[in-house]
């Protein structure tokens, strides 16, 4: 409308962006060159440009107060200068994907019946004994739709004993991968020997599909973190996890699902933009070509634009991991790895931490404590069960469920690049592969 009143008052078209673009959750109006028409030289010529200025701020004003993403009902994407500034207030942050051992999935870590404060202080207590200042927590939209002011309540809980071992949360919003079908309740035990047998989506398939739900979705976001926007004890927000893997769902559901994800990925960094956090917002890439914007997937591309900080998952050798830094570092913003260190595919603490250090890349590996997740298992359990057999070397996870070390060199290597963390005051290697 606004377009076709100024081409007929002789408004030339627009310089890129154009009336209505949104480009980091601003409404971009036209960058006005003012070249009338020969039927309009008359208007100009007669004493108007000041009335003609006046109908211009007016369908200008008009566009952005109307504009469901206008400024005033959102904040934008952070600078360059204000995500880099943000880094470096920060110490280098070395964490861990945290859920406790005695949960199977997100429902079940925070849902009422099964949350369990005294399991999460023992197992952050070892997180804050190698050193770590940070762990990645996923959430789950059902359980905001249940119960928004208990699932709030224990929230805090968790954040108040994370804050007293010195962890401040990556909390993540969303999740793309396993279970399409996740459900309130009571959550079916592990199956013997797969790999994250119980982990759910979020939304899940019918819920992301259905554009009904989309009101249920914005509230859970705009809830959550308006509720936590100007907490201190956050480190950050992980919009979503891995928004177009297609891992859990079938092939042919994948297209459907990555398109509608692409629709939500974009709204999502804008419900949560509109709680004005003080915390950062990221979404991690985590396959494809970063190289080269021309060779990114349209998910990615609107992961790396929406994102105030930058973020991977990356489960390779050293060099592919070192080579994933530097394809990212042209965006000039901090870089955190979410995921990282599956020792049977070459990612380990001991090839990642030192290049980490040394690009001060902030690193979250995959797991902390063996328990109901399995994720100690490898990949590949998906299609052979480790039933009768175990596996020759752990895939992730630093703890055994009794708290021995699995690994005693990985420890004492965290503690020495953390240069915190203290170790126990009688050492146990029971049970521990050297």
């Amino acid at each position: 409308m606004l377009a076709d009143f100024l081409r007929d008052i002789g408004i030339r078209q627009p310089v890129y962006p154009c009336v209505g673009s949104r480009v980091n959750g601003c409404i971009i109006v036209y960058r006005v060159v003012v070249a009338p028409k020969p039927s309009t030289a008359s208007f100009f010529s007669k004493g108007q440009p000041m009335k003609f200025c006046v109908l211009l701020q007016f369908a200008l004003s008009a566009t952005v107060l109307f504009s469901p993403l206008s400024h005033a009902q959102q904040s934008p994407r952070w600078p360059e200068q204000q995500a880099n500034d943000w880094y470096a207030k920060q110490p280098w942050l070395v964490g861990a994907n945290f859920i406790p051992s005695n949960a199977i999935n997100e429902l079940e870590m925070f849902q009422a019946a099964t949350f369990d404060p005294a399991k999460n202080d023992h197992e952050l207590g070892l997180a804050e004994s190698l050193g770590m200042n940070t762990v990645r927590v996923f959430l789950q939209d059902q359980l905001w739709q249940q119960d928004p002011a208990g699932f709030k309540k224990r929230l805090d809980t968790f954040l108040t004993i994370a804050a007293k071992h010195h962890i401040r949360p990556l909390l993540v919003l969303f999740d793309s991968c396993w279970e399409t079908d996740p459900h309130l309740g009571p959550q079916h035990p592990p199956i013997p020997g797969i790999h994250n047998s119980g982990w759910v989506q979020s939304p899940g398939k019918a819920r992301l599909l259905d554009v009904g739900v989309e009101p249920e979705l914005k509230a859970y976001v705009v809830g959550v973190v308006g509720a936590f926007a100007s907490d201190s004890r956050i480190l950050g927000w992980d919009v979503w996890n891995e928004p177009d893997n297609g891992g859990g769902d079938k092939a042919e559901d994948v297209p459907a699902k990555v398109r509608r994800v692409n629709q939500l990925l974009p709204k999502a960094f804008a419900w949560a933009r509109s709680a004005k956090p003080t915390q950062p917002l990221t979404s991690g890439v985590w396959t494809g070509d970063w190289s080269d914007p021309g060779k990114e997937s349209e998910t990615t591309k609107i992961q790396l634009a929406e994102s105030d900080v930058i973020s991977f998952h990356n489960y390779d050798w050293p060099e592919g991991f070192e080579a994933r830094i530097k394809e990212l570092q042209p965006l000039h913003r901090p870089i955190i790895c979410t995921e990282y260190m599956a020792r049977g595919a070459g990612s380990t603490f001991d090839g990642t931490l030192p290049i980490a250090k040394k690009y001060n890349v902030a690193v979250i590996n995959w797991g902390l404590v063996a328990g109901k997740t399995q994720t100690y298992l490898p990949w590949d359990s998906w299609q052979r069960p480790y039933v009768l057999i175990q596996p020759t070397i752990w895939f992730h996870e630093v703890f055994r469920n009794d708290g021995t070390p699995y690994r005693q060199h990985e420890v004492d290597l965290i503690r020495q690049m953390t240069g915190r963390g203290t170790a126990p005051s009688v050492p146990s290697t029971a049970g521990a592969s050297q």
